[in-house]
């Protein structure tokens, strides 16, 4: 079993399941990894990344060794990582295929555990070798959405510049049989030759860690590479190329302040960003957050990393803020629920999908096959039922319908697509809305109960002196 922190609960209950069968163990990934005392009930921990601590867990296994815990002490050289073995996957189930080219980022964000993880030198692929992924993907008969997952694509930008060289030769020679997304760095903005081969290879998507519009927040949160930006208009570079932002901001930052959450609402308007991921800054295991804040006595249950989470508290949306901040907590949290209801009603929504499809200059090389033509249709029309017969956003579908068809029908596509997504982001949105309201009646209990036992205003405890206080849920 492999997983990440969101999937840690199930992850333990299944370990209980397998051992009621008879049946051993053999946990690894990125929460384990991070992590180990919390799955010590696996027989075998295989930590670190697969392609060193896997062969160590093999020799042992063959040896008939029924317990271990195998963490290589160097990183893997991606140059030795074998080609997946894609033809075990029924790839009809899915929306998107992921590969990987790089591992680690140059930079060194203070809440990140992906640079404690795989360090902050990129290692990676050859071209030779994403070309072979790619190769195999298309003899099995997968065309369509390939996502490199890498968390930094471009972390290494003239080794990304060859990767994008090697697959268009690749992809023009096959008919440009897939379009592409990833997760890059803000700095992309700045390459306007990387972003010409990223949208000749039919880019799309893009995720990109913005976090907040405030220097002084990023520059606390050692977020250099976005600092003294101007973010809308990086943004606009980006979408001269055809490519959607998707934004990752989070709330909860020492040097917030009341303008914080109006500031992060006007950028995600003014740079036109449909899919805003707003979350609750979490102090993640083993990250330089976690250990500043353990240093000052505010880390909450010490940042988790000694318990086990629950069902409901694993994403930085329902929770998030496993420490006291240094605004109230029901400062913060009311902040998140004005970001969260204002970015995410019909209305600013569906504007911001309007406006994007305006300044995106598209020109899509991947043609989709009739069969999977007809799955669009299909899924335009049930769209249609969700969006364009609600009383709630049927004007807004059926107005952006009507004007980017006569104004920008190179949008269209991905207007749908965009305008679909609110299905889901409409319902989560409400779902927050409503759990924060319930949540800031606990916060402000909490927040006088930490107050109480606190040397310092604001429930800040002081400095080697660990904070009880108990959050409930939101922890």
């Amino acid at each position: 079993i492999g997983g990440m922190l969101p999937q840690q609960a199930g992850f333990l209950k299944l370990i209980d399941r397998v051992h009621e069968h008879g049946k051993r163990v053999v946990a690894g990934g990125p929460d384990p990894t991070s992590q180990p005392a919390i799955y010590r009930n696996a027989d075998y921990l295989v930590l670190g990344e697969a392609e060193s601590s896997i062969p160590l867990f093999l020799r042992d296994l063959e040896k008939g060794v029924r317990k271990g815990t195998y963490l290589p002490e160097k990183r893997p050289d991606l140059k030795t990582t074998p080609t997946p073995r894609f033809d075990l996957l029924n790839l009809k189930n899915y929306m998107m295929i992921g590969i990987q080219f790089s591992r680690g980022c140059p930079f060194n964000c203070e809440f990140c555990d992906i640079i404690e993880l795989y360090g902050r030198t990129p290692r990676t692929k050859t071209p030779e070798q994403i070309v072979r992924e790619l190769e195999t993907l298309y003899r099995l008969g997968y065309r369509g959405h390939v996502d490199f997952v890498d968390d930094n694509f471009i972390g290494h930008k003239r080794k990304a510049k060859a990767i994008l060289r090697a697959v268009k030769k690749w992809s023009e020679a096959r008919g440009h049989p897939f379009f592409f997304s990833t997760e890059a760095s803000l700095n992309l903005a700045d390459d306007e030759e990387l972003l010409s081969l990223m949208s000749e290879l039919d880019f799309r998507y893009v995720f990109i860690g913005i976090e907040s519009p405030e220097d002084s927040i990023l520059e606390s949160a050692q977020k250099q590479t976005n600092l003294h930006r101007d973010m809308v208009r990086d943004l606009h570079t980006i979408y001269r190329y055809g490519i959607v932002v998707n934004g990752g901001f989070i709330l909860g930052f020492d040097h917030e302040s009341d303008k914080s959450a109006e500031m992060m609402v006007r950028l995600i308007r003014e740079g036109k960003i449909c899919m805003a991921m707003v979350g609750l800054l979490y102090a993640l295991p083993n990250t330089q957050l976690t250990k500043r804040l353990k240093r000052e006595g505010r880390l909450l249950d010490d940042g988790g990393t000694c318990r086990p989470h629950t069902d409901s508290d694993v994403d930085q949306l329902s929770s998030g803020l496993n420490f006291v901040t240094r605004r109230p907590r029901s400062a913060v949290l009311n902040d998140f629920l004005s970001v969260i209801s204002q970015v995410y009603s019909a209305r600013n929504y569906f504007d911001r999908c309007l406006r994007l499809s305006r300044t995106l200059r598209i020109k899509t090389h991947y043609r989709p096959s009739l069969r999977r033509k007809l799955q669009y249709g299909i899924a335009f029309l049930r769209t249609v039922r969700k969006l364009g017969l609600k009383p709630s956003t049927a004007y807004y579908f059926w107005r952006n319908l009507a004007l980017t068809l006569f104004t920008r029908i190179s949008s269209v596509e991905m207007l749908v697509n965009l305008m679909a997504m609110y299905v889901h982001f409409g319902k989560q949105s409400r779902f927050i809305v409503e759990l924060m309201h319930q949540k800031l009646g606990e916060s402000d209990r909490t927040a006088e109960s930490v107050r109480s036992n606190s040397p310092k205003e604001e429930g800040i405890a002081a400095p080697g002196k660990k904070s009880h206080a108990k959050v409930g849920p939101i922890s």
